[in-house]
């Protein structure tokens, strides 16, 4: 008996080991990240050399004050789903508004209503945005 429940709580022991590993990836480089939002944009949105520069330099530029204020705020990574505080959610929304201001100077109206569109889909997914899929009611 004593056996059993050994090699039972061993073996759960090790699931969940196992299941906790696979959870730590590392959040994207800067470069990674630019090259999703790059890839992402110029599939939507069809861009001069010119302002593709633009963008990609206000996306990296972006990235960059980001990392410093992570720094200064002392978070290595990317801050815990619930919201940050309300200093660095003041200091991110400055940095939100300014990329913004750099894109919108560098496209068209047209262009820059479909950015303003698919923008949220750049960000990065947080368990906190996942939702529940709808529930159907069968008939039967």
């Amino acid at each position: 008996m004593k056996k059993k429940c050994i090699i039972l709580f061993s073996s759960m022991l090790f699931v969940f080991l196992f299941s906790m590993a696979q959870n730590q990836t590392p959040p994207p480089s800067q470069e990674e990240r630019l090259k999703q939002v790059s890839e992402k944009i110029i599939k939507e949105i069809k861009l001069s050399a010119a302002q593709k520069t633009k963008i990609e330099t206000a996306y990296k530029d972006f990235f960059v004050d980001v990392e410093n204020l992570r720094s200064k705020n002392g978070m290595k990574e990317m801050p815990p789903p619930p919201p940050p505080p309300p200093g660095s959610k003041k200091e991110m929304d400055k940095l939100i508004k300014a990329r913004d201001a750099k894109i919108k100077s560098a496209l068209t109206e047209t262009q820059y209503t479909k950015y303003v569109e698919m923008e949220a889909s750049l960000r990065p997914h947080r368990p906190d945005d996942i939702q529940p899929p709808p529930l159907v009611n069968k008939k039967g």
